[in-house]
């Protein structure tokens, strides 16, 4: 049984998948939870989506902190 979900705001596009999926950043409410920041894949419209990460605010923060210090 799929959750329902709320996408408060779509952050961007990470990356298009060569099977039509999208790998998304949004910031979505889970089954009526505190919204959370969100990485994972999703069908354009959005009527599926596959396993991902859930960041928290706090979380977030320590990853900006983390990313900012990575040469790419």
């Amino acid at each position: 049984m799929k959750q329902k979900f709320k996408i408060y705001k779509h952050l961007g596009n990470v990356s298009n998948e060569n099977n039509g999926w999208i790998k998304e950043l949004n910031f979505i409410s889970w089954d009526d939870r505190e919204p959370v920041y969100d990485l994972r894949t999703w069908t354009e419209d959005h009527s599926d989506y596959g396993k991902g990460v859930t960041i928290t605010q706090g979380e977030m923060k320590r990853l900006q902190e983390l990313i900012k210090d990575i040469v790419v």
